[in-house]
């Protein structure tokens, strides 16, 4: 089944200038780049990305570290581009993400785990009508 899905490089990744090698990860595997966009978030833009979060303790750490510098957002389209992705980034912190994901290999903890991928269809929609609007 052929969709869209969205990833962001964090700032993490861009600052250690290793955007472009996960870039081409998602390449390599067949995807499709249909849109590309290095920005920064803004506060309110950040508060709206993570809403899904805002009544958790660690909101305000999730806001302060996307807007903490310039970020990568790309909207890749394949097969099952949804799953596939999420497989690819591992899990979200870092220290147990498997050697071989993108957290696995390059991330080094919990908020500076290097990417975000969008976790379902109504999260995609909803993310990428903040990044893409």
């Amino acid at each position: 089944m052929t969709e869209q899905t969205l990833f962001i490089v964090k700032p993490d990744g861009v600052e250690r200038k290793i955007a472009g090698k996960i870039i081409a990860r998602f390449e390599k595997k067949g995807f499709s780049i249909v849109k590309l966009k290095m920005f920064t978030f803004t506060k309110q833009m950040a508060e709206e990305f993570y809403s899904v979060h805002q009544s958790k303790p660690f909101f305000g750490e999730l806001v302060s570290f996307i807007t903490s510098g310039r970020v990568v957002a790309a909207v890749i389209e394949g097969n099952n581009a949804i799953a596939t992705t999420r497989l690819m980034i591992g899990s979200t912190k870092s220290f147990e993400a498997t050697p071989g994901t993108i957290r696995g290999d390059f991330g080094l903890g919990i908020s500076d785990n290097i990417i975000h991928a969008s976790d379902s269809k109504e999260s995609f929609e909803k993310e990428v009508a903040v990044i893409f609007k």
